[in-house]
């Protein structure tokens, strides 16, 4: 059910007690509730994550969308500010995993939070809600089309992104995985060499793969948008997180 919600931008501490900017979401109804931590995509801390955000206060969880740029250009477009990051070389893997932490406390502190947190990223922020569960102690994670977790972003292509499969055995929650046949980035022989880790761990996860589908097939304001595979994978979150969530 759709509920009313308030949305604003905050500040939380992220990696080794740093400032950064984030985009907070939650309902107003003061049940608790679960939350869930957005990270974006490489484009950025863009309005179509912000709707993200709000999707899930809209759905009832408290939601937290970090800016992972917020170092290299505070207060520049979503745009220029992705663009000095892919500059330097991305956001390390570190950082990263402290600013989730960072946001996962936030939620965690809110009066309205049952304590417990997932992640879920889109394309990079696949991989990198993927690397966040095996770095951290979370209720659930979701990976939609997260990009290189298998191999290496191919040099030259932008920034270093080295393979995360190896931490496979650090998962700490539930995963779910949602995937395009027809994509690359992560092709389907890669994500079925991460189902092959997870399972030789004995880790709890499920991966659904859409024919028809390419890489960003949630996105709403490109061509690669596919409405059928985005409305089963919307569903299947709501489900997960219905699950893991709960108090």
């Amino acid at each position: 059910m759709i509920g009313d919600l308030q949305a604003e931008t905050v500040w939380i501490d992220g990696h080794e007690g740093d400032t950064i900017e984030a985009y907070f979401a939650l309902p107003l109804d003061d049940q608790p509730t679960g939350g869930v931590v957005v990270i974006h995509h490489m484009p950025g801390f863009d309005e179509a994550t912000k709707e993200i955000t709000r999707t899930f206060a809209a759905h009832g969880y408290l939601a937290v969308c970090p800016n992972l740029y917020s170092r290299e250009a505070p207060g520049e477009s979503p745009d220029d500010a992705a663009a000095a990051a892919r500059a330097l070389g991305g956001v390390p893997d570190e950082r990263l995993v402290g600013d989730v932490d960072g946001a996962a406390r936030f939620l965690r502190s809110r009066i309205a939070s049952n304590g417990k947190v997932a992640t879920i990223g889109y394309c990079s922020g696949g991989r990198q809600s993927f690397l966040a569960a095996c770095s951290l102690q979370l209720d659930a994670a979701v990976d939609c089309y997260g990009a290189f977790v298998v191999v290496a972003r191919p040099e030259g292509s932008g920034p270093a992104m080295g393979p995360v499969v190896q931490l496979a055995g650090d998962l700490s929650c539930p995963l779910l995985g949602l995937f395009g046949a027809d994509d690359q980035y992560p092709s389907p022989e890669e994500t079925a060499i991460l189902e092959a880790a997870l399972n030789e761990h004995a880790k709890t996860f499920e991966f659904h793969t859409y024919d028809g589908a390419g890489h960003a097939f949630f996105n709403v304001d490109r061509p690669s948008y596919r409405p059928e595979a985005a409305k089963d994978g919307w569903a299947r979150i709501w489900e997960f997180f219905e699950r893991h969530l709960s108090a």
